[in-house]
């Protein structure tokens, strides 16, 4: 059975066909994100040791570590990105113990990562192009790493899924030139939008199974690709997802965290409360009157994205008795009873409908 192997200096994760789901948490990642990039390049890391906390309790079993900011000071990504990914990487290990995936398009960065990261990181990632195979394959091989293979090569990323399987297979065949087992490759065989291809999600799923059976690999995705620009992601990433499991998919990067209500929501639901007449009490504080009303948390905490992983590795028998799945759904302490039951704030709650 293949299992790919992923470790920090005290917890290893496995990726496998007879394994819980992996989630590969996304957040710390400046792409997209203006705010985050601004800090970095100030050297302000507050929001990474938030993300870093907020995703492992969430349930994150693996955190992506991306540095890619361009800064406006120096934007040769070739000499600011290696030292930033260093810090990154050695605050996170500071913070959490989960392993870390090294994320970078920069050669440099990426062997900057590997040399900061204790234990045995996943390497995010090589493509069929041949520069990349021919940079990225000796560094798996020095480090001893796995490593993400992206279904794309010199002349892009096809939509002919038989394409994106053979740009596979040639990743693995060139892997296994350099001595690196099958079960050190993680394909990503790349989610399209479904809102751009209706055909998107039964083509993740068709190439995943083939994956499975005639290359013996293991599987990761970008999990909201396939929701991009359509209304209610959520919506479609809950369904996706465990379907992209019951077809073999062992592994996703994505956001394992629903973020915090904003004030401006409940200032609104208040507003909207009052209109109608409802007088709430004086001392109903933000967290209770957000659970009263169904608004969310006032704290990160589990996504719904979460709660649909959890119940399908219940169903598929990788939450033995259920107990993740119990835990999960745990009701929260009230507010002020946090440190009286035990529990480790920000995670596991009650979903209201």
């Amino acid at each position: 059975m293949t299992r790919t192997i992923v470790e920090s200096k005290t917890k290893t994760a496995v990726i496998g066909f007879d394994q819980p789901f992996c989630v590969i948490g996304e957040r710390i990642n400046p792409t997209g994100r203006k705010k985050l990039a601004a800090e970095l390049e100030a050297g302000d890391f507050s929001t990474v040791e938030s993300d870093a906390v907020a995703q492992v309790n969430a349930g994150a079993t693996i955190l992506d570590i991306n540095a890619g900011v361009v800064y406006n000071s120096n934007p040769n990504p070739n000499e600011t990105e290696p030292p930033l990914m260093t810090k990154v990487v050695e605050l996170v290990q500071g913070l959490v113990d989960v392993p870390l995936c090294i994320d970078s398009s920069v050669p440099a960065a990426l062997e900057a990562g590997l040399q900061a990261c204790k234990g045995r990181p996943l390497l995010n990632s090589v493509t069929g192009e041949e520069d990349r195979l021919e940079f990225v394959l000796p560094l798996v091989k020095k480090y001893n790493v796995p490593v993400v293979a992206i279904s794309n090569d010199d002349t892009g990323i096809s939509e002919d899924p038989d394409v994106r399987f053979e740009v596979a297979r040639k990743i693995v065949e060139r892997a296994a030139d350099f001595g690196i087992p099958a079960h050190d490759i993680v394909v990503d065989p790349l989610v399209m939008p479904i809102g751009a291809m209706g055909t998107a999600g039964q083509q993740v799923f068709t190439l995943v199974r083939k994956l499975r059976e005639e290359l013996g690999v293991n599987t990761t995705c970008g999990a909201s690709n396939i929701s991009f620009g359509l209304p209610n992601r959520h919506g479609i990433n809950n369904a996706f997802l465990p379907m992209a499991m019951g077809a073999g998919m062992t592994s996703a990067i994505m956001n394992p965290v629903a973020l915090p209500v904003k004030v401006a929501e409940m200032e609104a639901k208040r507003a909207e409360i009052a209109a109608a007449g409802i007088v709430l009490p004086d001392d109903m504080d933000d967290e209770t009157f957000c659970q009263l009303f169904g608004l969310g948390s006032t704290k990160p905490r589990a996504g719904k994205e979460m709660e649909a992983i959890l119940a399908a590795n219940f169903l598929t028998n990788n939450d033995p008795h259920g107990g993740n799945w119990i835990k999960f759904n745990k009701a929260p302490p009230k507010a002020g009873e946090e440190g009286g039951r035990g529990g480790r704030s920000g995670g596991r709650r009650r979903r209201r409908g």
